[in-house]
């Protein structure tokens, strides 16, 4: 029986959180550079060109407005001002934990809760894992 890859490991891991209930989205960065590697539930600039060359409302991305111009969803998120802002955050919170403890520490697991969201990240060696789901009721 052939072991599978750990990329194809990780993809299933990917896909089962992203279908658990409230995940709006799931992003995996690149550590070194904050570049996407895989997302899901985020509009990307690739996805956001089609989209302006073919305005749908099929997928939920995208509403046409009276004056037939492709207007976005309130609260549809571009996937690379996400990426870009966790990939900041999580720079500086390196710089934090090197001040406070040291070279020899890091970052295990980061969450941080809005009234709206709950911002999970998982660093690991190569990758940043982020999730973003509903807060969940108090």
């Amino acid at each position: 029986m052939q072991q599978p890859s750990p990329i194809a490991e990780t993809e299933a891991l990917l896909a089962r959180l992203s279908m658990r209930p409230g995940v709006q989205s799931t992003l995996i960065l690149s550590r070194q550079s904050g570049a996407i590697v895989r997302s899901s539930g985020l509009i990307t600039a690739e996805e956001l060109a089609q989209e302006e060359v073919a305005p749908s409302t099929t997928n939920g991305t995208y509403v046409n407005s009276t004056d037939g111009e492709a207007v976005r969803k309130q609260g549809t998120r571009n996937a690379e001002e996400v990426a870009q802002s966790v990939w900041t955050f999580m720079k500086s919170v390196g710089s934090m934990i090197e001040e406070l403890n040291g070279d020899h520490d890091e970052a295990k697991l980061l969450r941080i809760r809005t009234k709206r969201n709950e911002i999970v990240v998982v660093p690991d060696a190569k990758f940043l894992l982020v999730c973003i789901h509903d807060t969940p009721p108090a």
